[in-house]
């Protein structure tokens, strides 16, 4: 029984591993975080359906629809790479992370487009069906085929990079990108072949994944889930150490299936969360690869201009008006963004001037929201005293974790966050008995004064605008001033007595605090809670508005919120399509603007300032 489970973790192994070899091989070389990296594998399983649809169904005609199928996505991932990604190298990673989440919006339109939203299966051919006995058990032959392709794959790729002058190119751009700029190698070639070569090990796995997994337009999410959590631990750019990360996730998803079969999902993101806690690098990383990745953000500006000021004056007092005109629809969008612009700013607070990317933010929004939901619920707390409970617990949270999550920077911090969100993502999920589960926590509604819908979004204006004013003004603080010093210069910040890893510390609770306020609003505006509050779409809703509004200004979560909930809500109204011209929308932004629009009109602005005074002298 143990050898069956044993070799059934090997099969689920080499699919793990074909999914985040292409991811690793990507970042490796480009320091692109790719999250359509999903999509790609997305797309494979549907192209590979309609390929492998019109092929024999015999050993070769399977394998001959699976080359085909990764070459179709090799060929899109360099389209990707040359028509957006190319022209973003030079920007700080992030953008090019929100560009590659556009992708993810029209990739998934596409599919729903072309194939609906149905469950496409590929009929199963009889050598596909055959068995094998082991342990007397029958085994798949078909898992047999994908234990061995993934050390074959493995296998090939460590001769591609260590046996021949790409491959030497290509460890050459992952060690030093400068010097080989410098000796005059054409990088542009070298990106593009190494994102086409990651897209067709997207293209390729999800192929292979078909006879064993019906092709979904949900996919891609679980996939570059699973994809992250591999590459992670194994190590950024580390292939060998994909491998055995895959090895060692299969195993656990396996033997924990049998033993703790509700919390298979959080054993897995807790062990993420200790191999970076233990080994920030990964099991095989290396010191320096993708240390630099987010860390060269643009600088935060000292102060807003005029115009900034007028134009929040002036939303300001546009927000308090809306009751007065429409208290159906036009509130309640008007309500989603102001909590999504307190949620934006909560993350701002941190990434901007502290330096600390995340990608899990979502958590200390989601622990807010099932906070007040709980102590709603079942304690019969009124809103006020619930949301306050969700907040403090929250901070407390933030304050335990933020000690461990502190000592990372760069992309560890972002993934660590990522970890733990996912970790508290799966608890929600689980724990059906306390939380709900899948169906949530319902029928939560203001009470008191605030019960009617008009009062209730006076509150959520105060308190949201209350509380980005508030943070602005501890990050115009000493102490806003020492965190600033901290992301800029830490090493000379410690020497002039600021203690950075203190600094660092309260910041982040702060956050945390901040972002659990925004998720109680949101809990009592939307009457309910569910796990996808907390899951990495609700993050990446939040870097888009920071980084949409440009990362180094204050009224980044103002000017983002605005623009991506609004052009979000009026795209959904207005068309089918809307995540594919959504997705459109931020690319272009992101090539147009790589500031952010915040930055963009905070540059225009003062250079009209400095024009007018050389004039004027």
């Amino acid at each position: 029984m143990i050898l069956f489970q044993i070799l059934t973790a090997l099969g689920t192994a080499s699919s793990l591993f074909l999914v985040a070899a292409g991811l690793t091989v990507i970042f490796g070389v480009t320091r692109v975080v790719n999250f359509a990296h999903g999509s790609l594998y997305m797309l494979g399983a549907y192209v590979g359906w309609v390929v492998l649809s019109h092929l024999p169904q015999t050993i070769f005609g399977f394998t001959l629809g699976c080359l085909v199928t990764a070459a179709i996505i090799g060929v899109l991932g360099v389209l990707i790479e040359i028509c957006i990604l190319r022209r973003l190298y030079r920007v700080p990673e992030l953008y090019q992370l929100l560009a590659t989440f556009g992708v993810v919006l029209i990739a998934g339109n596409v599919v729903q487009l072309l194939w609906g939203t149905r469950v496409v299966t590929l009929p199963r051919a009889a050598w596909m069906q055959a068995t094998i006995s082991v342990s007397g058990h029958p085994f798949p032959v078909y898992s047999v085929v994908m234990m061995v392709v993934g050390p074959l794959v493995l296998l090939a790729l460590w001769l591609l990079f260590s046996r021949t002058r790409w491959g030497a190119l290509v460890r050459a751009a992952t060690e030093d990108r400068e010097m080989v700029g410098a000796l005059g190698i054409r990088q542009n070639i070298l990106f593009t072949t190494v994102f086409g070569l990651g897209a067709a090990l997207a293209g390729l796995s999800g192929a292979l994944s078909l006879p064993q997994v019906a092709a979904t337009s949900q996919m891609a999410l679980s996939a570059v889930s699973d994809a992250f959590v591999i590459v992670v631990i194994g190590g950024l750019g580390s292939v060998t150490g994909a491998f055995l990360a895959s090895v060692l996730i299969a195993v656990l998803q396996t033997f924990g299936a049998i033993i703790i079969p509700q919390y298979v999902m959080v054993a897995v993101f807790s062990v993420m969360a200790v191999v970076l806690v233990l080994r920030p690098n990964g099991l095989l990383g290396r010191a320096g690869k993708g240390g630099r990745a987010m860390g060269d953000l643009p600088k935060l500006v000292e102060g807003a201009t005029k115009l900034v000021i007028g134009l929040g004056v002036i939303a300001f007092i546009a927000a308090a008006l809306v009751p007065a005109f429409d208290t159906g629809y036009v509130l309640s969008i008007m309500q989603d963004a102001l909590i999504a612009m307190l949620f934006a700013a909560s993350l701002h607070f941190v990434m901007g001037p502290g330096g600390m990317p995340s990608f899990g933010h979502a958590a200390w929004f989601g622990i807010g929201a099932y906070g007040a939901a709980l102590s709603a619920s079942s304690w019969n707390l009124p809103m006020s005293e619930s949301i306050v409970f969700g907040v403090v617990t929250a901070s407390i949270l933030a304050a335990l974790v933020g000690s461990f999550m502190i000592r990372l920077s760069g992309i560890y911090l972002a993934m660590l966050t990522f970890a733990f969100a996912q970790v508290i993502w799966a608890l929600a999920t689980q724990m059906t008995g306390f939380t709900g589960g899948d169906n949530g926590i319902l029928n939560l509604w203001p009470d008191g004064v605030f019960a009617s819908p008009t009062a209730f979004y006076a509150l959520v204006l105060a308190l949201c605008a209350g509380g980005v004013l508030v943070l602005r003004r501890v990050l115009f603080s000493p102490f806003g001033f020492a965190l600033r010093a901290t992301r800029d210069a830490s090493a000379r910040a410690a020497a002039s007595g600021i203690p950075v890893g203190p600094v660092r510390h309260v910041a982040f609770t702060i956050s945390g605090g901040f972002a659990a306020l925004s998720g109680g609003l949101f809990a009592f505006a939307k009457g309910s809670v569910f796990p996808t509050y907390i899951n990495v779409s609700h993050s990446i809703d939040a870097l888009i508005i920071v980084l949409l509004g440009g990362i180094q200004t204050m009224a980044a979560p103002v000017v983002g919120a605005l623009v991506y909930t609004g052009l979000r809500d009026y795209l959904q109204a207005a068309t089918t399509i809307w995540p594919m011209l959504l997705g459109i929308a931020i690319i272009v932004i992101v090539s147009l603007f790589p500031q952010g629009i915040g930055g963009a009109a905070e540059h225009w602005w003062a250079r009209l300032g400095s024009r007018a005074k050389s004039k004027g002298g």
